[in-house]
Formats: C-alpha cells, sequence, structure tokens
C-alpha cells in the first residue's frame, strides 16, 4: 500500500511541479492554502530518499493535507473553469 501511495504522491507532486513551470509561479500562488513546496518536495524525497521514508509521516499527510489539496485542486478547476471554456 506504501508503495501505491508513493507513487500518487510522486504523481501528484510532479504534475505540480510542472503546473508551477507552464505558469510561471503565478497558478498555485493564488492558492495559499496548500504548501506547494512541501508538496513538490514530498514527490522529491518519495523518488530519491525511498528507503529514508517514514510511513507514519507519509500517512499523517495524506490523512491531514490530502482533503485540503482536493478541496484547493477542485478551486482551481472550478475557477478555471469559469475563465475558460470546457472540452466537456
Amino acid at each position: 500500500m506504501l508503495d501505491a501511495i508513493g507513487m500518487m504522491l510522486i504523481a501528484i507532486g510532479e504534475s505540480c511541479k510542472n503546473l508551477d513551470k507552464i505558469t510561471g509561479g503565478e497558478l498555485l500562488a493564488q492558492y495559499p492554502d496548500v504548501d506547494w513546496k512541501g508538496v513538490k518536495g514530498m514527490r522529491d524525497v518519495i523518488s530519491h530518499h525511498y528507503f529514508d521514508i517514514n510511513p507514519e509521516i507519509v500517512f499523517a499527510v495524506c490523512r491531514k493535507q490530502i482533503p485540503v489539496l482536493k478541496r484547493t485542486f477542485e478551486a482551481m478547476l472550478a475557477d478555471l473553469g469559469s475563465t475558460t471554456p470546457t472540452n466537456r
């Protein structure tokens, strides 16, 4: 289970890095409720220091931070949807 969660956290962190890069750091900055540096840093730790991962910390992050991250992504989608056409 830790492996699967780790892969998802890597994907989230990598996606956030890419979003930050393509928006010139402007999009994520509009949502200060999330520790974006921490999101991207978690990706780096899991990717490059896998054997140093503390499962308790991963569990705590998932339990406390993922709900905030989810709400923030939903807000981003809503905000972006109100200013750009969607392809649904």
